[in-house]
């Protein structure tokens, strides 16, 4: 199976990324601002695509994040997990965030698009934690 890592280091507490990583304000801060949840599934919207990944939270607190793709859209994302392990920085300050995106076939012709998105997400998702400036990737 093949994956996508990112590790970033955030100058703000572990509550603060939790808050961007499991909260409606923080993930239409960074990645879409069209985002809805019933109960621990997350239903996320994109322009111009025809239904939202559905993605299932199986953990979320201040050590780490774990979502799973539960949808059949988009097909090349079914049964991936996604995982932020959150760590304290190196100089025990801010937070350490490492990203996979794991369980892809081998050789899936999209992975270099998605690593792109991911890493530019990535670059969001810690400007929006820093700042507190909203800036989605995706506007619906």
């Amino acid at each position: 199976m093949a994956e996508i890592n990112f590790q970033t280091e955030i100058a703000a507490d572990r509550g603060r990324v939790l808050a961007a990583l499991n909260t409606h304000d923080g993930l239409t801060g960074w990645w879409t601002n069209d985002v809805n949840r019933k109960d621990e599934v997350l239903f996320f919207n994109f322009p111009g695509v025809p239904e939202p990944f559905q993605l299932r939270r199986e953990k979320a607190d201040e050590d780490s994040v774990v979502w799973v793709n539960i949808g059949a859209f988009p097909p090349h994302w079914a049964g991936t997990t996604i995982t932020w392990e959150l760590t304290t920085g190196p100089d025990g300050v801010g937070t350490r965030v490492a990203f996979s995106h794991s369980g892809f076939t081998e050789g899936e012709s999209e992975l270099p698009m998605i690593s792109d998105t991911w890493g530019q997400l990535m670059t969001r998702l810690k400007g929006f934690i820093e700042t507190g400036k909203p800036t989605p990737f995706f506007t619906v």
